[in-house]
Order: C-alpha cells, then structure tokens, then sequence
C-alpha cells in the first residue's frame, strides 16, 4: 500500500512564502508523477502542479511564476515552493501521484491534504 502524507502548511500574511512537502511511502516499483491539488471552500478542485518523472513539470496559470514545483527522487518527496501568496491562494493544498506500483500498473493515490491560509 502506497501512502502520501503531506506537510508544511499554515497561516501566512499575504506576501509571504511557504513549502509544502508530500513524501510517498510503501511497496512500489516508481512515480510516473506527482501533483498539487487545492480545494478552496465553495469552489472545485484545481491543479497548481505537476512533476513527471523526468523532471518536466505543469503550472496553472494563476500560480506561474510565484509556485515552484520539485522533487527529491531520493527521498521519494515533492515539494511545492510557495512565494508571493496571496488570499485567494487559501485552500486545502492535496498531494497525488501517479505511481507504478507493478511494472506495467499504475494507480492514483491521494493525501489527506494540508491548510494553506493566506491572510490580507
């Protein structure tokens, strides 16, 4: 069983900066690749990044150039640099990933997620 426990969120005035890490644990073979999620109140489910294998990665628009998303292959933990953060930046931040847990079987697996509120 593979599980993602993320961590590193809180309260932050806007402006400040934050980094969330989410570290993947359990039986499997590799990551095919990771992403951020957030889900503020009210509003649907969004992607903020994505990291592939390789190191190529994904932004949403509203977040380019102030999230940076990266990865320690080593330690199996992707990260999520968060600078410049605004109020409407507040949500729950969610780790998933993308994850060979055979050579040809890839499954989804998701965190239980962690508060980011940004204050004005």
């Amino acid at each position: 069983q593979v599980q993602l426990v993320e961590s590193g969120g809180g309260l932050v005035q806007a402006g400040g900066s934050l980094r969330l890490s989410c570290a993947a644990s359990g039986s499997f073979f590799s990551i095919n690749y990771m992403d951020w999620y957030r889900q503020a109140p009210g509003k649907q489910r969004e992607l903020v990044a994505r990291i592939f294998n390789r190191g190529a990665t994904n932004y949403a628009g509203s977040v380019k150039d102030r999230f940076t998303i990266s990865r320690d292959n080593a330690k199996n933990t992707v990260y999520l640099q968060m600078n410049g953060l605004e109020p409407e930046d507040t949500a729950v931040y969610l780790c998933a990933g993308s994850i060979y847990v055979g050579p040809t079987t890839i499954r989804d697996y998701w965190g239980q997620g962690t508060q980011v509120t940004v204050s004005s």
